[in-house]
């Protein structure tokens, strides 16, 4: 027997925008949604969800958890254009200049990387 992610929980002194930005960028959909916060999940799923609680704090520190994504039908490129266009800012964390992935930060400052190779590329690597 194994364990399964559930949800991955991000902390927002104002979820209900936060939760509009991390819609529009994976495309996922609200499956659960009260005062406290939200819960998205990919189209026709349930698990695993991105839940996003009022917290009363700001950000203060670098995330010891973060998101990986990758391009899904466009290249690497035209993905960083898009997330930055929906709002998300680059992070500097202390990474190198020949890193493989660009740090980027969501409206609240939670980091989170955009991996050089497309979904695409890895499907086909592992061919």
């Amino acid at each position: 027997m194994t364990s399964r992610i559930a949800c991955v929980c991000i902390d927002s002194v104002d979820p209900f925008p936060l939760a509009e930005f991390w819609m529009a960028v994976l495309g996922w959909v609200i499956v659960d949604r009260d005062d406290t916060g939200v819960s998205l999940a990919a189209p026709g799923t349930r698990m695993p969800t991105l839940d996003i609680f009022k917290v009363p704090e700001g950000k203060v520190v670098k995330n010891r958890l973060h998101l990986d994504l990758r391009a899904d039908g466009c290249s690497t490129a035209e993905e960083l254009d898009r997330l930055l266009g929906l709002g998300a800012t680059r992070a500097n964390v202390g990474q190198g200049p020949d890193v493989s992935w660009v740090v980027l930060a969501d409206p609240e400052g939670n980091e989170f990387c955009l991996l050089k190779r497309t979904a695409q590329e890895v499907d086909t690597a592992a061919d």
